[in-house]
């Protein structure tokens, strides 16, 4: 009697160590499940992230062919005054690249803040 009553413990404290483990391993797997999530959101991120890169380099190969376009006409009528607003189109430029380049250091540190 008193083996069966042994063994019928043991028995219960297996059980107990499996539900035990098995508490564990599902938690183990919750994680992993938020790092797969975290991990997916990060690639299509990514994607975004080169995505909107080339749209910008076209936007801008686009608009450097216009500019060049018109510099050569106001070079062929103003002279003078055409270098002065050659210069002023730069500077607009220069600005304009500058605020991408700010605005995609925020995106990639929004991303690694994540």
């Amino acid at each position: 009697m008193d083996e069966n009553t042994n063994q019928l413990n043991e028995i219960k404290k297996m059980i107990d160590s499996f539900g035990t483990t098995l508490a564990n391993i599902e938690k183990r797997l919750a994680r992993l499940e938020k790092m797969d999530s975290i991990e997916h959101r990060v690639a299509v991120n990514q994607i975004d992230l080169s995505d909107i890169k080339e749209s910008l380099q076209r936007i801008e190969e686009r608009q450097t062919d216009e500019i060049l376009k018109a510099v050569k006409e106001i070079k062929e009528t103003a002279g003078v005054q055409a270098r002065d607003e050659i210069r002023h189109i730069n500077r607009r430029l220069d600005s304009h690249l500058v605020k991408l380049a700010r605005a995609e250091e925020e995106l990639i540190i929004l991303k690694n803040n994540r």
